[in-house]
């Protein structure tokens, strides 16, 4: 950020209502979205280990194929937070309708990938003879929903932009109560065994499509926008997405690259390191409800030619993820007596875990920087700065952890290493605040 005085404190109090406003209901659904497969796994865990395993194998395809689109919430919230701002709802509406076309044509992309390759992948992941079928069983009952999975991430970018956190969570809390008892009913209640645990997946996916095109559709009449698909429209999302797209690679490949040295330090090592990056995902919710709220407001902001609010807002945020992290790294090692028997009795797994947990504990503010300045430059369509930032990041980040083993050092080392690629992060992402080139007004950037 290009400094600037401290905005006055009635200032900075309406900043933290707008920041609250969306981003308690934003992080209630971000922690909904984990709860699909907690509920799976506890319903599919009676039918016996090889189910169980089938299930973690199909899930982990699923999320990857999912997760790389997740640049249809970012970018769809950013470009019509902009349109939000210019005071054209009817234009903001139209940019979220052709992020949901979009959205609808990945999805049928992916689905023909997956459908007849669903066995070669499985058996790509190194799937046990015992779990391969379940996961096969699985992947491709599965693969119907993500045309719906795609359609939630779009139309919940729309409504951000719309600065409505409020209906995602509704919807979320809805599509995890459906799930469950659908789960419970077709697995047990119909005797249909993990396909049952996949149709109802499914069935509660579309159901959360169909109330999110609901109220876009209500949303696009009440405002005059077109609901036709146009494919300029949809070329302009698909290319806003592309820097996004590059991100969430690079991010990806990170933790792909940490899971990898974790196993080559040994089976405690990988246990503890599965341990512990589950809890860094679950801290990620927290931060990353910030984050939400930031691509909303200073989208909201841009589109409007208020620079200067949105880097009012920026700063503000950046205060608020500071605090979060804080607190964060405070309850991480105030409960970490208790958290790690959880997971495992293994008192080997837990003295590994230890000290690298309480990195995790200490790199929280860090963390709370690099999520808030994340989704600020998301909300400004800064996408190629991040996309680059990623993959210096990636670039820096590979060598330093594949040096871990030979160096020594253990999974303290590796998370060492994690924490110097949030370092690093925030560096890239604070240069780039302060410098203001991110701060393109209009309703388009």
């Amino acid at each position: 950020m290009t400094q600037a005085p401290a905005p006055p404190r009635a200032t900075r109090r309406q900043h933290d209502r707008e920041i609250l406003a969306l981003a308690v209901p934003a992080f209630g659904a971000l922690v909904a979205e984990p709860l699909f497969l907690l509920a799976d796994s506890a319903i599919v865990g009676h039918l016996g280990t090889p189910q169980l395993a089938g299930l973690g194998i199909a899930s982990a395809l699923l999320g990857t194929a999912v997760s790389v689109f997740v640049f249809l919430a970012y970018a769809t919230t950013a470009a019509v937070a902009r349109r939000v701002g210019a005071g054209d709802l009817q234009a903001a509406v139209r940019q979220g309708m052709d992020g949901v076309w979009l959205a609808l044509l990945l999805g049928a992309g992916v689905i023909a990938v997956v459908l007849p390759a669903a066995g070669s992948l499985v058996d790509l992941f190194g799937a046990s003879p015992t779990a391969a079928p379940s996961a096969t069983v699985y992947l491709k009952i599965s693969a119907l929903g993500i045309p719906a999975m795609l359609v939630v991430l779009a139309a919940t970018g729309v409504l951000r932009g719309l600065q409505d956190t409020r209906t995602p969570l509704y919807v979320a809390v809805a599509g995890f109560v459906a799930n469950a008892a659908l789960n419970v009913a077709l697995v047990h209640g119909a005797g249909l065994g993990i396909a049952g645990s996949a149709w109802g997946t499914v069935a509660a996916q579309w159901g959360m499509a169909a109330a999110y095109l609901w109220v876009v559709v209500r949303g696009a009449r009440r405002h005059g926008a077109s609901l036709r698909p146009d494919l300029a429209g949809i070329k302009a999302s698909a290319h806003a997405g592309v820097p996004l797209l590059v991100r969430t690679l690079s991010l990806r490949a990170i933790l792909m690259i940490a899971t990898a040295v974790a196993a080559r330090l040994g089976d405690a090592e990988v246990a503890a390191h599965q341990i512990i990056l589950s809890l860094w995902s679950l801290l990620a919710f927290a931060l990353d409800a910030i984050a939400i709220a930031g691509q909303a407001i200073i989208g909201r902001h841009l589109g409007a030619g208020d620079a200067r609010g949105a880097r009012d807002a920026c700063r503000r945020m950046v205060e608020w993820g500071i605090g979060v992290g804080i607190v964060l790294g405070v309850l991480v090692i105030a409960a970490r007596p208790v958290f790690l028997p959880l997971f495992t009795g293994d008192s080997t797994v837990t003295d590994t875990a230890l000290p690298a947990l309480i990195v995790v504990a200490l790199s929280q503010p860090v963390c709370g920087v690099v999520f808030t300045l994340d989704g600020v430059l998301m909300g400004a369509g800064d996408g190629p700065y991040l996309a680059w930032a990623m993959l210096v990041t990636l670039a820096v980040f590979t060598p330093v952890a594949l040096l871990v083993p030979v160096l020594g050092g253990g999974l303290t080392a590796l998370w060492g290493a994690m924490t110097l690629m949030m370092v690093l992060r925030m560096a890239t992402l604070w240069l780039r605040t302060r410098s203001g080139l991110w701060t393109v007004t209009g309703a388009t950037r």
